[in-house]
């Protein structure tokens, strides 16, 4: 008999994580990325796990639905968490990395790991045998999304992601900008550049009427009527939505006093460390679909960035998903081939870490049917399993992406006094919990 082989298809977040179980586990990998040969048009470096958006992991609090969904993800040995943690910068309470150094630790991971078999290739077509795991992502190219159409014979869902750009801090006027956390919480680790009320409506003004950047040929199918995932959204999409949209979510000056005044802003913008030595920042809720030239115009009018310069600005590309329930099952295999399964934001997962989350279950999964073993369904109390049961089963209407969420897991039996953040503490210790009780299983 011959030795399992599992092959993933793409060494982004959710193909490393995927590959890193199955070899935990004993089992061959063979790994398919198209990098450094070929690039989507979002990734530009040639190591795997790249991070094309943000730097920023989100929350680690266990009041936090992905700060439970990173909990649950150490316990079972996750190589992205790993790698993150290793590779942290200083963001408050959330988990942010040197995205450079992030991506060299994947790699060398995954480079240096006995049972993982790196092939620079593209893949063109779905293996005819075998157990496979899909990770090639929301950006995969035209032979394997048209080979992916095939076998799903439906249209695949999309929606346009957007990314922020990224200043050099030794430009940033810091006798304007201060440095603080909302309320205090934690260090210091944001610089927030302060509006008056006369400096806020020139700049909402300018950001309403600057010119966007043409569209990709690959992204022109829906340049008329483009579908915006919410969580992501371009900021000046934002803006024109009202007002005060803004000073309600990336600008809210709530929280943020200046110590050399006493006083909160009409609006401040925020910028977050880029890398560990504090030379790039990048502007928090600044993801953008506008030209490099109106992009450095109007983000120059934000008070401290008057002089800044910008290391990268941001981009806006496509986005691919599946129709997942009734496809998928709620451990991301494919339901009429048990030998196929597919991770990543493909899925309906929307998230680096909820990215990453998917590869590892489908990669637990995918080892077990290489050896012979029944699936391992995560328990519904997780978020991991209530991330793949989304998946798997949806969710009432239309299927959209969805981030780590308290929303899509059972609510408590009992009332918790306290408040949301007691709540969801609550769900958390529920959650690791019903983990620890199976981690045995898990981790086999």
């Amino acid at each position: 008999m011959s030795e399992p082989l599992v092959t993933v298809l793409g060494a982004g977040l959710a193909g490393c994580e995927a590959a890193w179980q199955i070899a935990e586990r004993g089992v061959r990998v063979r790994l398919v990325e198209m990098k450094p040969h070929k690039m989507t048009p979002a990734h530009h470096a040639p190591g795997f796990a790249e991070l094309c958006c943000s730097n920023s992991l989100r929350s680690d609090a266990l009041s936090n639905a992905v700060g439970l969904l990173k909990e649950e993800m150490r316990r079972c040995g996750s190589l992205i968490l790993r790698a993150a943690d290793t590779t942290k910068v200083p963001a408050g309470s959330a988990l942010a990395v040197d995205r450079e150094a992030f991506s060299h630790t994947v790699t060398h991971c995954i480079r240096n790991h006995p049972l993982i078999e790196v092939e620079e290739r593209e893949a063109t077509e779905i293996p005819g045998s075998g157990v496979t795991v899909i990770a090639t992502g929301p950006l995969t190219s035209e032979p394997m999304a048209a080979q992916i159409a095939s076998l799903t014979g439906q249209d695949g869902l999309y929606f346009y992601d957007a990314v922020a750009p990224i200043v050099d801090f030794s430009t940033i006027n810091m006798e304007v900008a201060f440095f603080a956390s909302r309320y205090d919480k934690g260090d210091a680790d944001y610089i927030n550049c302060p509006m008056t009320k006369e400096q806020y409506d020139a700049f909402y003004q300018a950001l309403i009427s600057a010119k966007e950047a043409e569209l990709k040929e690959f992204d022109k199918e829906g340049q008329k009527n483009p579908k915006v995932f919410e969580g992501c959204m371009p900021v000046e999409v934002m803006a024109r939505r009202g007002y005060d949209t803004l000073r309600y979510g990336p600008l809210k000056p709530v929280g943020l006093v200046d110590q050399r005044t006493g006083k909160e802003s009409y609006a401040v913008v925020q910028l977050r460390k880029e890398n560990c030595e504090g030379t790039m920042y990048n502007l928090v809720g600044f993801q953008t679909h506008l030209t490099f030239p109106e992009q450095k115009r109007v983000f120059s009018m934000i008070p401290g960035l008057e002089n800044a310069t910008f290391l990268r600005y941001g981009v806006m590309h496509r986005n691919t998903y599946l129709r997942s329930p009734g496809f998928l099952n709620t451990v991301y295999g494919v339901r009429q081939n048990p030998d196929l399964f597919f991770a990543g934001q493909m899925t309906g997962v929307e998230g680096y870490i909820e990215s990453a989350g998917s590869g590892l279950v489908a990669g637990i999964n995918a080892a077990r049917r290489a050896r012979g073993m029944e699936p391992l369904v995560f328990p519904r109390l997780t978020m991991l399993g209530s991330m793949a049961n989304y998946v798997g089963e949806g969710g009432i209407g239309d299927f959209v992406p969805m981030n780590a969420n308290f929303g899509i897991v059972p609510p408590l039996t009992q009332k918790v006094r306290g408040g949301k953040s007691v709540r969801n503490e609550a769900i958390s210790a529920r959650a690791l919990e019903a983990l620890d009780a199976v981690l045995s299983a898990i981790k086999e």
